[in-house]
């Protein structure tokens, strides 16, 4: 599936605010609470030796891509558009690829 279908099929189970702010808000509050169900699964993987389990992982990062969707929705700007900004941005950070090192030593 490409951004652009995802992005029009998941705005179908959108709420509509009576403000565009309000949208905005609700939207990053989900995307936040759908952050943390991930990390906390991983932190009972890594600090309380529960099984990793993919397959609830997959799901949650759905939740969290949804909102990404909804929040790039309300703002007006496509999924491809956000994606490709970021890319941009990583390979000025890093225009050699990921490395420690460049990690560390980042201005920006």
């Amino acid at each position: 599936m490409e951004f652009e279908e995802y992005q029009k099929l998941a705005k179908r189970s959108a709420a509509e605010y009576d403000d565009d702010l309000k949208g905005i808000i609700v939207a990053a509050m989900g995307l936040s609470g759908e952050s943390g169900e991930v990390i906390d699964h991983i932190k009972k993987v890594y600090g309380h030796k529960h099984k990793l389990d993919r397959e609830y992982l997959i799901k949650e990062l759905g939740d969290v891509l949804w909102y990404v969707s909804y929040l790039s929705d309300l703002l007006n700007v496509s999924l491809d558009e956000v994606a490709h900004k970021n890319i941009l941005k990583l390979k000025e950070r890093y225009p050699d690829g990921f490395s420690f090192k460049a990690s560390i030593e980042r201005k920006n």
